[in-house]
């Protein structure tokens, strides 16, 4: 695995959702973010057994979590007590080289693509005006994080997902960003697949639940 695209990854969620830079430590980067259930995330970088049990062992708030770029089997054993794998959490990290492909809105649809503070969003809409897919991306340097690519259940297979994919690869292209990063739901890597996303290692998702 390279730590290179586990660390953009992590850096990447941060600028994407607005939090603040992330703290470096010796296993990888802390990510505040703020919630009650996601106080702050630990993204382990160079994921082997003692990185990740010095980051649990780091973890005295509940409702930390760790985002571990190992099976979430394996994590499962390194976890001191208190710590639990969420597998519904937990998913792929994926990469692609980028490439343009000049989209066009499914019929019926419109798209609104903006960019601000290093992200680009993209929002679909149908022809009554109601919102049906989003996406967004966070440009780092050449490295572009795709993230929050959500299609309304109403909307679900008339193509709006790839489409939403394929305007922020040509809108990261256009700004000089070459390789895309993202996180996958098992769902979400099916379809990042078919677009020639290559899945490079599993993320598991755990929790500080004492």
């Amino acid at each position: 695995m390279d730590a290179e695209l586990v660390r953009a990854w992590g850096v990447g969620w941060a600028v994407s959702r607005r939090k603040p830079r992330p703290d470096e430590h010796p296993w990888g980067l802390y990510i505040e973010v703020g919630r009650p259930d996601q106080v702050g995330r630990h993204v382990v970088v160079d994921a082997d057994e003692p990185a990740v049990r010095r980051a649990a062992a780091s973890v005295r708030v509940p409702y930390t979590w760790l985002k571990v770029p190992r099976e979430p089997q394996d994590v499962a054993r390194w976890l001191p007590r208190g710590w639990v794998v969420d597998a519904a959490e937990s998913g792929h990290l994926m990469a692609v080289r980028l490439r343009t492909s000049n989209p066009r809105a499914p019929e019926g649809y419109r798209a609104l693509v903006e960019t601000a503070g290093g992200v680009t969003y993209v929002r679909v809409f149908d022809a009554a005006g109601q919102f049906a897919a989003k996406g967004q991306l966070a440009a780092l340097g050449e490295a572009g994080i795709v993230d929050r690519v959500v299609t309304e259940e109403a909307h679900r297979r008339r193509g709006l997902g790839a489409f939403v994919m394929r305007t922020l690869a040509d809108r990261a292209v256009a700004d000089g960003v070459t390789l895309g990063v993202l996180g996958a739901t098992d769902e979400g890597r099916a379809l990042y697949e078919t677009l020639g996303w290559k899945r490079h290692a599993a993320l598991a998702a755990c929790v500080y639940r004492p």
